[in-house]
């Protein structure tokens, strides 16, 4: 048996106990035993992340998927690997995710730990924590009550990545705010190496349009998506830093997913979207980082699932289901270039809520392009939500016929209205806890399976 203080005994002992009853309960409770925990050890973290490899996900898009690819990865490969997979990425949840899976014997056996880490939360994580490998995936406005501009969230990562100067970064490099970073630490940058289109002006709405040494506006020789792209500023001379592992050609892009080229070598990724392709760079250059062999890089990614509420397809009165996480104008709008590619006859469903784990300023969907969707085949509009009049009106400016709007004050309407619809497919995009909560209305239903 392993020898820990008598509070951190107690301290997991507890939680341990709290987290079987939260879930025989309510069915998860992810956060309340880290908080036990912490209240009884406020050092416990770095008891319980003894002996396991660890690397942490941050940033603003993409960490869920990220982690999700990271984990099955590393499993397939046989490695002992352990995540917080219900996305619980502050603090409290990520120390339930430890204690869940701590054992008081000793194990010789190599262990990672794959885990999400909310950005502002990074620098508590690492106060306790020395991990092998950071990975920062993207910086967009998000939650602005919250983080406000994209500089603040950077400067949070970078406190946290300061507290350990030995662990390795894995970076996006089309990212403009995290090049020539001014840190010890060693240095992975993934990025497209190929145009997508022939755009190179970023949009008006975008963000991090100005070098962030001299201010000046950045050129570029393509854009992916936002502002990420190859940059450079003609100014100063700041530009995109050289990338170890990058996309060279897109062969294929579909709702379904994509076909590209990494480094020469061709994968599927079962996932649509150019954010997605990011999210599959991230996990295949840190895979690579940890020695994972390739055959299982590529099966991984033809075969990844949708983690929860991220692109996840279910079945609703033998109708396809998809229901995107939405939560920004950057995400929103890359989520919109997916949806453009169904040609089908669509019903769209707006989940918009106003919540903490939201952001309470909701300003954020005017700098959507919610004005592609008029080129779409939409049957019907199913609006909902604690703000659904506000997306409403969102909605009806950017050309999307109201008359075919169904506003749907409770969960039992929007159902009503997806059973009933004639789209041919129908996607509910939805802010973080309207998905949460409309989620476990489908599975009170018997409509989802696992909750989590």
């Amino acid at each position: 048996m392993l020898k820990i203080k008598i509070n951190s005994f107690f301290s997991i002992i507890i939680s341990k106990l709290v987290i079987r009853l939260s879930k025989f309960l309510f069915k998860g409770g992810t956060n309340f035993p880290g908080k036990i925990a912490l209240k009884i050890d406020k050092n416990i973290l770095e008891t319980v992340t003894k002996n396991y490899n660890v690397i942490l996900i941050t940033g603003t898009n993409g960490k869920t998927t990220t982690t999700s690819i990271i984990y099955n990865m590393l499993k397939d490969s046989g490695k002992d690997v352990i995540t917080n997979e219900t996305g619980a990425n502050l603090k409290p949840g990520i120390t339930s995710c430890f204690i869940h899976n701590y054992k008081f014997h000793f194990s010789s056996k190599e262990k990672y730990a794959v885990i999400e880490v909310d950005e502002a939360n990074l620098k508590l994580i690492t106060q306790y924590v020395n991990p092998n490998i950071i990975i920062v995936t993207n910086l967009f406005r998000d939650q602005l009550d919250r983080y406000g501009e994209v500089y603040t969230t950077l400067n949070k990562i970078i406190e946290g990545i300061k507290n350990v100067p030995l662990t390795t970064l894995i970076l996006n490099g089309d990212e403009s705010l995290l090049g020539d970073l001014e840190l010890p630490n060693k240095k992975l940058f993934f990025g497209f190496d190929f145009a997508l289109n022939e755009n190179k002006i970023v949009d008006t709405n975008a963000d991090a349009k100005f070098c962030k040494k001299c201010k000046h506006s950045y050129k570029y020789d393509f854009i992916t998506y936002n502002h990420l792209g190859k940059f450079h500023c003609p100014n100063c001379g700041y530009k995109r830093p050289d990338l170890s592992f990058y996309v060279d050609n897109v062969l294929e892009l579909t709702t379904s997913g994509s076909m590209v080229t990494i480094n020469g070598f061709e994968y599927y990724i079962n996932q649509s979207g150019v954010y997605n392709i990011y999210n599959a760079l991230a996990a295949l250059s840190t895979a690579k980082a940890l020695g994972v062999d390739n055959s299982i890089i590529f099966n991984c990614l033809k075969s990844v699932k949708s983690s929860f509420g991220r692109q996840e397809s279910i079945e609703i009165n033998n109708k396809e289901v998809k229901i995107i996480l939405v939560k920004n104008p950057a995400g929103y709008d890359e989520a919109l270039n997916t949806l453009s590619l169904d040609k089908r006859k669509l019903t769209l469903a707006f989940l918009l809520n106003d919540n903490y784990a939201d952001g309470r300023d909701i300003s954020w969907i005017w700098d959507v392009n919610f004005e592609k969707l008029s080129s779409l085949n939409i049957s019907e509009t199913i609006i909902g939500g604690i703000r659904l009049y506000d997306m409403a009106v969102r909605l009806k400016t950017s050309g999307i016929n109201q008359n075919d709007f169904k506003l749907c004050e409770s969960y039992e309407n929007i159902l009503k209205n997806i059973e009933s619809s004639t789209g041919e497919a129908i996607y509910i995009l939805a802010t973080y806890t309207a998905m949460i909560d409309f989620r476990k209305f489908l599975h009170s239903k018997g409509l989802i399976q696992k909750l989590w």
